[in-house]
């Protein structure tokens, strides 16, 4: 049975309701999920209407990691137990407005999973840049193109050092449902960076959107991997590799892209 169901309202080829549905696959019926103000929040269902066929909270921007947090302590006080707590958030619930909550939930190693979808910019309000926006971007509020790099969101979360860190892409959906599983058997903080491109966002086609998450990867400027007692493991090599350009000169976002751009974002994805 799918536990995030049609009838939602996210856009032809939305990534973010792609994500969804791979992840219950994972997660299953004993799962309780918090989402903040983003476009997942709306897509799911808002007033009497909804897509989850599972309990589904919409938190404040700032604070699904925290809200997530008290769900699991009430849960322990009542003695329940073998249920999924997850904080889902997007870029800025994530990596911006909702930072202060999700590092302070790693920090104290609350029991949760927190999966950031990202989109690389807030859709939900218009596509301004934010925090994980690449350079060079165009967005609403970005319109020569971002002019400065984006924050190093995994970097930062592995300072934390959670028992459970994986990067996901929507083009690999058993890479994304194998670490699911296997972040639901450890306890403590889980964090899980799953890139769900945004069609409108990127100027692409609304049928390209799993395309340009797999060209994300086999360019080399999305690396699937997972971190798990301070190791690190490759978990997708592709079967090919390809020139960055051919990823991002398929975008309308990357249009002001210079050569010398280009050449900055090719030595990036060889690192």
């Amino acid at each position: 049975m799918d536990l995030f169901t049609g009838g939602h309202v996210g856009c032809r080829g939305c990534g973010a309701a792609i994500a969804a549905r791979q992840a219950m696959e994972a997660l299953g019926p004993r799962t309780i999920i918090v989402i903040p103000a983003s476009c997942m929040a709306t897509i799911g269902g808002s007033g009497l209407r909804t897509a989850w066929r599972i309990p589904f909270y919409h938190s404040l921007f700032e604070c699904a990691p925290a809200v997530a947090s008290g769900i699991r302590a009430a849960l322990e006080v009542q003695g329940i137990r073998e249920v999924n707590v997850v904080s889902w958030a997007g870029d800025a619930g994530t990596a911006d407005i909702g930072f202060q909550s999700l590092t302070g939930a790693a920090e104290r190693n609350e029991d949760i999973i927190h999966v950031c979808y990202d989109n690389e910019s807030y859709m939900n309000t218009g596509g301004q840049a934010g925090g994980t926006t690449p350079f060079g971007a165009w967005t609403s509020d970005t319109p020569s193109g971002k002019p400065t790099r984006q924050k190093d969101m995994l970097a930062i979360m592995a300072a934390h050092r959670p028992p459970y860190l994986a990067t996901a892409s929507i083009a690999y959906p058993k890479d994304f449902i194998d670490k699911l599983k296997r972040a639901k058997e450890i306890k403590g903080f889980r964090y899980i960076h799953v890139l769900a491109p945004c069609h409108r966002g990127w100027g692409i086609k609304e049928e390209e959107t799993v395309e340009m998450a797999r060209l994300a990867v086999e360019c080399g400027l999305w690396e699937l991997y997972e971190i798990r007692a301070g190791e690190k493991r490759l978990t997708v090599v592709p079967e090919r590799k390809v020139p960055v350009q051919e990823y991002l000169r398929r975008q309308q976002r990357f249009r002001t892209l210079s050569e010398e751009d280009l050449a900055f974002f090719q030595a990036k994805a060889s690192t």
